[in-house]
């Protein structure tokens, strides 16, 4: 069954927003593993606006779920997930001043540099991702370059999908096939939500994992987290079955 992770950035712009330690990043973690989520999702940035590297250091020894780690590969990134070595990294190609990801690696264009970061990842031990558009070239270009895995990137499934959800996940459906033809495991997130998630997990139902971040903590200032964790593992069982 599909793994929801649960990105737990948007809980460390709310504290950032005031300083302290209000809400409590560490333990909204702690919290969303008790909470039933298979996975806890961080997205570090160099300016560390949301999640701090501070944050990412305190979480690792307190989590016993997955962790995983999304960001840009710079060098203080990949020190970083070195020496924090969370279960998986999530290379994703955004500029350091992006507001949030809005687009797949070009792995083609790449191919030299993310080969030579994922072998060093590989080495540390570490499962890696590619964040991902559909291309079937992208992807191939991610088996090329020693991706375990690519994370589909879902923000145009999710605008489509309120208007005609077959066509919004018909290119996701292509892309995941090709991905598991040529070996590669499949992740998704961005934009995923209680009303979308059902549908593409039943499309798509060897997705590993979806990681999910704004759309969760949007509902958790309705429903509170615990249940709003509950509510999106119903959308992934449902789906299955």
């Amino acid at each position: 069954m599909t793994k929801l992770s649960v990105n737990i950035n948007k809980i460390a712009t709310i504290r950032n927003a005031r300083g302290g330690d209000n809400p409590d990043v560490l333990q909204a973690a702690i919290d969303c593993e008790r909470f039933g989520a298979a996975g806890v999702t961080v997205h570090p940035r160099p300016d560390e606006r949301h999640i701090r590297y501070a944050d990412v250091r305190a979480i690792k020894p307190h989590i016993t779920t997955e962790f995983n780690i999304e960001g840009y590969p710079g060098d203080s990134f990949l020190s970083l997930v070195k020496e924090v070595k969370p279960h998986q990294v999530t290379l994703v190609p955004d500029p350091p001043d992006a507001i949030t990801s809005s687009e797949g690696w070009n792995t083609l264009k790449h191919e030299g540099f993310l080969t030579d970061i994922l072998s060093g990842l590989k080495d540390a031990g570490i499962r890696t991702s590619l964040f991902i558009d559909t291309d079937r070239k992208m992807i191939e270009g991610a088996k090329k370059v020693g991706a375990d895995r690519v994370e589909l990137y879902t923000e145009p499934y999710a605008r489509i999908f309120p208007e005609d959800p077959d066509k919004a996940v018909a290119d996701y459906v292509e892309a995941a096939v090709f991905a598991r033809e040529i070996g590669l495991g499949l992740n998704a997130g961005h934009d995923l939500d209680l009303h979308n998630l059902q549908f593409l997990i039943e499309k798509i139902p060897w997705i590993s994992e979806v990681s999910i971040g704004h759309a969760l903590i949007c509902d958790a200032l309705y429903y509170g987290l615990e249940n709003t964790i509950q509510m999106y593992k119903r959308k992934i069982h449902l789906a299955g079955k």
